[in-house]
């Protein structure tokens, strides 16, 4: 380990190094920083403010810098800490620390401030100038959302010159015609949300800001504004911040970087890729012990090749609790009755629930909360004047012992009954920023959230698959094995574009969870294409769930033979990875790549209304050409060999899987 020190006098212009070609240079005379990637300047005057006490502070403002560096070794790999200590009269002290890493295209970057009893709701650790995109036409920046609730969706907009584009997390503006792009964003979200702003301003420059103790209503669900972080000293979120020649790369890489920092605490998924069917895609209230019977018969004796390695799962969704008598302290002995009769069956059960939510909240706060002896009254979140309610349902206080007695309850009993999987919901009801919580020490939504989900996975205790509908995009990955990628879906091309629309722009978060979902694929009496189109919209995304009410006979019984049985549909998700959009100035991409092994898929999309013909350079595929590869069609089992471009005409409302091999 070395340690220097630099004081002002003795040195202006640092120079911290990071990847093959990137460098920092700190101007201890201004506060700010440069970043270059050989010639390109990705960030210019850059610079980190942070509100303390109500007011804010700019490392510009400091009179007093010096600068301390040690070697690290950390989940990252090897490197630098280099640290900026600044201070002066009337000011607190302030922190800006950046990691570098030899073998990292990219540097980590946070801010702290210090002193006696320091209290702060917002810390901006980079914002600047990024002058490497400042001549690009086809500039684009990504909207992520913070949850996949209220049918939100991802989007991709250009920017003109005084417009920009707030992004929950992180940023990601790129040059649509090269793919270029700059990703930004946090890595730590157990205590901060944080805002990504991405834009163009008056004179034409693009800039970005990445905010931590950020709220915005549409985007966060908050009414209020962040809660505040108190002691002697307060940190931000650590900062990922790099240029990459292809802005997926970058993606892909702070998907890794996330999962990296905050390692997942539920227990290791060592199984295959969840299969399964869950009940809201058709069934939904009108679930029945005898309906679900026959579900799991159909699949024991009509579906037997719809498996993942020999496991299919049968789930049942809200409103199973049609069959407990006596309530949720009642009698559970018909649930248990299913998941016997399940496993009977070779297959394995499932069950839902919303843990942090009030249902009835409308007959009023004096009802006893299940498990205890507190009244839900005592357990709602406090928000301003109120308490929060979306979706119908109003949240409950994560930190509360009775919101965590209720949970201990109910997963207790499901876990007697011999559940194997969950599917949990609304949890972006536990995530919601609060006047205060019953627990002093948090503060923060995100800080509640961790304590409500570390909760439930402590009571789930190892025992069932976990996974989320309705949840944070970026903070569930430590808590879950499955997540859907947006709200739900069922059985229209309309339904298929909507999911994909998630998967254009949030395909990265393959690298964040172990898998991600379309939601159940419900086939109906839609035409085959649209059948198709479903199918293939689970298949490209990583795992395969379905929603039929296979309990009745219907078009929909004979599709789902031959769809959902397709052995070399089921072979894709095998590593329950998602693909890849080949386009990015969409609402959602046509066409989606994924390599597995030496093969490569291509799955085609058409959404519109008339056929389309779709032509693939191979080049988009990283091929230099298609000679010397088969296609083949998995869907019409056709095989074909093209030379430098593949066309294939797609039926209006359809979609097909070419398989690409040498």
């Amino acid at each position: 380990m070395f340690f220097l020190v630099f004081f002002l006098s003795q040195a202006n212009a640092l120079t911290f190094k990071f990847g093959r070609s990137g460098k920092i240079i700190y101007d201890l005379k201004s506060g700010t920083f440069n970043v270059y990637q050989n010639s390109d300047e990705l960030l210019k005057s850059g610079f980190s403010t942070l509100k303390e006490n109500g007011k804010v502070y700019s490392s510009k403002d400091y009179l007093t810098r010096n600068y301390t560096s040690i070697q690290i070794s950390d989940q990252f790999g090897k490197g630098l800490k280099h640290t900026i200590n600044l201070s002066g009269a009337g000011k607190p002290d302030m922190r800006q620390i950046f990691y570098t890493y030899d073998q990292l295209p990219y540097f980590l970057v946070e801010i702290e401030v210090s002193g006696a009893n320091v209290s702060s709701n917002e810390m901006i650790p980079v914002q600047g100038l990024i002058p490497v995109l400042n001549s690009v036409k086809a500039l684009r920046s990504v909207f992520v959302p913070f949850d996949n609730d209220t049918f939100i969706s991802y989007n991709s907009k250009q920017l003109s010159t005084n417009e920009q584009q707030i992004s929950s997390e992180v940023a990601a503006i790129y040059d649509n015609s090269s793919f270029k792009g700059l990703i930004s964003g946090s890595l730590n979200h157990r205590v901060w949300k944080t805002g990504a702003a991405t834009g163009v301003d008056a004179a034409g420059n693009a800039f970005i800001r990445i905010q931590a103790g950020f709220t915005e209503k549409s985007i966060t669900r908050d009414t209020i504004p962040h809660g505040t972080l108190t002691g002697n000293v307060v940190k931000s979120p650590k900062i990922f911040y790099g240029l990459f020649d292809d802005w997926r790369t970058g993606m892909d890489a702070y998907a890794k970087a996330n999962r990296s920092a905050e390692p997942p605490i539920v227990f290791k998924w060592k199984h295959p890729t969840p299969l399964g069917w869950n009940s809201w895609g058709v069934m939904q209230e009108k679930i029945s012990f005898d309906k679900i019977v026959k579900v799991t018969d159909f699949f024991a004796d009509s579906l037997k090749a719809f498996r993942s390695e020999g496991t299919l799962y049968v789930d049942l969704d809200s409103f199973w609790d049609n069959m407990l008598k006596g309530g949720l302290e009642g009698d559970y002995s018909k649930l248990k009755e299913f998941a016997d009769y399940v496993k009977k069956r070779g297959l394995k059960p499932g069950i839902y629930w919303a843990p942090f939510t009030d249902w009835g909240f409308k007959s009023g706060g004096d009802r006893r909360a299940e498990g205890g002896n507190y009244k839900f009254g005592e357990l709602w979140t406090k928000v301003g004047s109120g308490y929060h309610d979306i979706d119908g349902a109003r949240a409950l206080d994560p930190t509360h012992p009775g919101t965590q007695q209720r949970i201990a309850l109910v997963i207790g009993k499901l876990k007697e009954c011999g559940y194997e999987m969950i599917k949990i919901d609304f949890l972006g009801h536990a995530a919601i920023e609060s006047d205060h919580f019953y627990d002093p020490k948090v503060t923060t939504g995100m800080q509640a959230y961790d304590v409500g989900m570390s909760f439930l996975l402590k009571q789930l205790d190892g025992k069932m698959l976990v996974y989320a509908a309705i949840s944070p995009t970026m903070a569930s990955g430590r808590y879950i094995h499955v997540r859907r990628i947006a709200c739900d879906a069922f059985k229209s091309i309309r339904d298929t574009k909507y999911t994909l629309n998630s998967l254009t722009y949030g395909w990265w978060q393959t690298h964040l969870y172990d898998y991600m979902d379309a939601d159940h694929v419900v086939l109906g009496t839609e035409d085959i294409g649209t059948n198709r189109a479903r199918t293939l919209s689970a298949i490209v995304t990583g795992s395969f769930i379905v929603g039929d009410d296979f309990s009745a006979k219907g078009p929909w019984t004979g599709r789902a033979a031959a769809l959902f049985q397709n052995q070399a549909l089921l072979t894709v998700i095998k590593d329950g990875k998602s693909f890849q959009p080949l386009e990015a100035d969409k609402e959602a991409s046509e066409m989606f790549v994924k390599q597995s092994g030496n093969t490569r898929y291509l799955a085609i999309f058409n959404y519109g209304d008339k056929e389309k013909k779709f032509a693939v350079n191979a080049a988009a595929l990283g091929l230099k050409s298609f000679s010397g590869y088969q296609l083949e069609d998995l869907f019409a089992n056709k095989s074909g060999i093209s030379v430098n471009t593949a066309e294939f005409v797609l039926p209006a409302g359809d979609a097909t899987l070419i398989k690409i091999t040498k």
